[in-house]
Parts: C-alpha cells; structure tokens; sequence
C-alpha cells in the first residue's frame, strides 16, 4: 500500500507524455514492468498475476514475451523451451500440462490479451515477439499477434510491439501503419529506424551510454526512447535526467521511488553533464584545467597531466601524489607584486601534484541545479572541493564574484562535509562567510550526490538529497548576493593550505583519488 500512495503522488508529477493509442490514455509515467511486476511478490514471469500487479501499480507498460508452438497457438513465455520442451516443436496441449509455480496454466496470448483488458485503466500490453531462426515463422507470428488483437478489439490496450527480429517489426507496420514498434538489438541508428517506419529504440542502457549522441537525434526525430532492463538505481536516475520517455525494469516498485527524488519531476530539465563515459583526458568542450599554486597556500601543484587529472572506468579521477616538481612560476616578477600570491613565486617546487579542473569560458550557469556524485580521497591533509566563481572574477576579483562551495571536506575532519558562500560582505577573510556542515558516513569509501538547488531566492545545500544549509536572498546589494549571474565549476583536490593544512599533513596516504561519477545541471525554462 505504501508504493500504491506514493505512485498516485507521483502520478501527475513526471515528465514523460502519456501515450495514448486508440483514444485510450497510457498513465503518465515511464515505468515498464518487464514481464510484469514479478519480482516484489516472486510472481513468476510473464505470469497473468504478474501482470495483474503491473496494472494495480498503474505502470504505464506491462511488457511480455510471445512464443509460437508446433501447432500454431500463441503463447507468453520468455524461453525457446519450457520445461525442457523447445516451444516451436511441441503442441500447447503438452507444454500446458506445467503450470506455472503459482498453479496458472501456461497462458496463452488470448488469454493474457483478455486478462489485460480486465479492471485496466492505464497500464499498456507492451508485446514482445521472440524471433526464431526461421523468417518465415517469424512473419507468421507477426501476422497472428495482430490478427488476435484485432479479433479481440484490443488494439486500445497495446502500447507497443517490440522485438530483436527487425523482420518482425517491418512486417507490422506494413500489416498496420499505425503499429507502434520499437528495436531492441541496439544496432541501428535512429535515423535507419525511422526511414523505416519504425516508432523508437528500445535498447540496452549500455547502448545509450556508449552512444550519447543517439539520445538527441532520436528526440529530433521524434521516436521514443526506451531501455531496457534497468534495476539498479544510478542507471535508473540516469535515464531519468535524460528525458526518458519509458524505462523498463524488474524493479517497478523501485523505479517509482527514483522517479519522486528525481529533478524531473519538478520541472528541472538537463542542460549540460558529463558522465565520464570515455577514456583518457576529460572532454575538452567541457573542462579546462588550472595549473601551478593557485590560492590559500596551498602545497600542491596542479598538472594536467594524466597521472593526475583522467578519466577511467567511468569517472572522472583527480589523484595527487606526493612527489617534488618543479614550479614553473618560480621567480615570476608579476606574481611577486601581487601579494596574494607572492608566495607561489617564491616556491621553487613543489612537494605534491594534483589535479583542477572547471568549466571557465566553456560552461556556466545562473540557477537551477547542479549535482555531482563522487567518492572523496582520505587523508589528513587533503581537501576536496566541488565549487563555483561568478564569471565576472576577472572584472570585480574575489570575493565580490561570489563564491558557491557546494561541498567542501578536510581530511582532518572525515565524518563532515560543508556548504558556504563568500561574497563581499560575507567571506572566511572577514570571518563573515556563511556555511554549515552535516555529518556524513565514510565519504571515501561510498559515492554520496552533493547537490546545489539556487534560484533568485534562495540557495539549498544537499547531501543525497537532504537539504542541510539554506541561503537566503537578503534582497540588498551585490555585497551580499552577487548570485544574479552566471557561475563556472571547479572540481579539485588540493593539499595542505589554510584550511586544508590545519593539522598538518600525512604524507603516508599517498596517493590518494577523488572519484566523480557524474556532473549533471539541471534548469527550469525560466532558467535559460
């Protein structure tokens, strides 16, 4: 009863737009219970209790497989054989002498068309046509499912056909164009699927992720966008940042909670991330690099070089070492008149490297939210930050830019974590600087998201989801709320500093890696 309440919160809340096929309304959410809504009760699979509770959790698609028996009778079932019986070379009548593990009979698609046409107000029949190695049954299947849904004026209830076998799916949009088809095998682009009549993708989520681009051409090209079969959370929050139209899953119940802690669901839309997905240097449109001693006596130098700033299995990975260099400012007569950092050109080396990336003059943002999900290095010593400057730094200098400390950590205190700002009028110089921090368990060894929710009212400070340091808008001067303009990210790790240095440093951690999974921002319209 609990998902059920929190379904009919949602309901109205999310941002896919409900299908609707033969006048009748899908519900408005993107969740797909592969093979039912199974796995909470231990329901067998593609069972008619399972999908009976597909329809009781208002999924907007029940999804099932189709098979075709010696003698020609339709059946739901996943495998090519059942009970060590090869489907195509055995009648009904025999296969149906196993029930299922629940006692149902081995249902026919009659019988699971008619089922889902009972008590059913929103939840779509999504048909999955298994392919044999032999076309011609293949076309024949094709032709019997929608001769059977036609018979049975059930063509309201279908949401989709969808298949490996392309075959199959021509093969129903020429029997009718109004079919919608989605591919499975993750092979074709979507340009291919739509001269061919096809209405989406439905592939693997590793598909997408190898192939970004995908995503915006088949939203360009107007098919829709499904994946299968995605159980775990992160992937599920991945595909819901990105505007997913249906996702199909063994873990419905579970997919309706990430939808209700989603953005999307409160009119945020992604505008720019970065997931890591590659290898090597960090994508170049999106990130630069800061280099040498930059502030706060810092004892790091920062590289670009892949030893310490490179991203691998996934993430983004800034790792410092403890190693001497040389420092190329040494000497700079510039630095030396300027007294705040007079103190890097005086510093012939270097006792450790690291890593600093942002997205200046690449990428910035005024509002919305930003989130970044990382694993942060252990140590005393080292401090890790994810942060923001106003673009203006160059013109007005710090801290009237304004300064956004999403999250901050040192390693002499590793149970906490800290939000602040720095304006003119409240800065760590005066004493004035606004922060808090929360208590967090173990940031080095699990990922935890570090959240920033900024309108021009108010900021919101988030550790997974827990809002824990809210700024006001005071509504005065520039001195106290310089954050009406674009703001650039930066993401590092440094060692030692005014902060970071306070008990010293332990120089047996070495070395040590801060992991970024993702980099997601997040606007309303009224953002852009």
């Amino acid at each position: 009863m609990r998902y059920l309440f929190l379904i009919l919160m949602i309901t109205g809340f999310i941002s896919c737009t409900p299908t609707t096929q033969n006048n009748r309304t899908f519900a408005n959410n993107p969740v797909v219970a592969h093979r039912g809504a199974w796995k909470k009760y231990k329901l067998p699979q593609n069972s008619i209790a399972s999908l009976k509770h597909a329809i009781e959790l208002n999924c907007t698609g029940a999804e099932f497989d189709v098979r075709i028996t010696a003698d020609s009778v339709l059946i739901v079932t996943h495998d090519k054989d059942y009970h060590d019986l090869l489907i195509v070379e055995t009648t009904y009548q025999e296969l149906a002498k196993h029930k299922l593990a629940n006692g149902e009979l081995l249902p026919t698609l009659k019988d699971y068309l008619l089922a889902g046409m009972e008590n059913n107000k929103g939840t779509g029949l999504v048909c999955e046509i298994k392919p044999t190695r032999n076309k011609e049954l293949n076309l024949k299947m094709a032709e019997k499912t929608i001769q059977l849904v036609k018979e049975l004026k059930a063509e309201p209830y279908i949401h989709s056909y969808i298949s490996f076998g392309y075959d199959i799916l021509k093969k129903i949009v020429e029997i009718d164009a109004t079919a919608k088809t989605q591919y499975l095998n993750g092979n074709k682009t979507p340009q291919q699927l739509k001269e061919d009549g096809i209405w989406g993708l439905d592939y693997h989520f590793n598909i997408f992720k190898r192939n970004p681009e995908w995503i915006k051409s088949a939203k360009d090209l107007g098919l829709s966008l499904n994946a299968w079969t995605v159980n775990k959370p992160d992937d599920m929050d991945w595909l819901l940042a990105n505007d997913f139209d249906y996702i199909t899953t063994d873990e419905p119940e579970l997919l309706f909670t990430r939808i209700a802690a989603s953005p999307v669901k409160d009119g945020y839309k992604l505008v720019w991330s970065d997931e890591f997905n590659y290898r090597g240097k960090p994508d170049s449109t999106k990130w630069g690099y800061a280099y040498g001693f930059i502030a706060n006596r810092e004892d790091q130098y920062y590289t670009d070089s892949l030893k310490n700033v490179r991203v691998q299995g996934g993430h983004l990975i800034i790792e410092t070492h403890k190693e001497e260099i040389a420092n190329k400012d040494y000497g700079n007569p510039d630095l030396l008149k300027k007294s705040w950092m007079k103190y890097a050109a005086e510093r012939k080396t270097a006792a450790y490297t690291s890593g600093r990336v942002n997205t200046k003059n690449l990428a910035s943002w005024k509002y919305g939210r930003i989130e970044v999900r990382a694993k942060l290095p252990r140590g005393v010593g080292l401090w890790p930050a994810i942060w923001m400057l106003g673009d203006n730094r160059k013109e007005v200098g710090w801290p009237e830019c304004g300064e956004i400390d999403i999250m901050e950590h040192v390693g002499f205190n590793p149970d906490s974590v800290f939000a602040t700002i720095h304006t003119k009028a409240y800065n760590h110089m005066k004493g004035t600087h606004k922060g808090k921090k929360i208590f967090i368990d173990r940031p080095y060894d699990t990922f935890n998201v570090f959240a920033l929710e900024w309108t021009p009212e108010k900021m919101d400070f988030l550790l997974n989801g827990i809002v824990y340091n809210q700024i006001l808008n005071e509504n005065k001067t520039t001195a106290e709320w310089p954050f009406d303009q674009k703001f650039y990210l930066i993401i590092n790790t440094a060692v030692g500093g005014m902060l970071g240095g306070k008990k010293g440093i332990d120089n047996s951690v070495f070395p040590q890696q801060m992991l970024v999974d993702y980099v997601r921002v997040f606007q309303k319209e009224n953002d852009f």
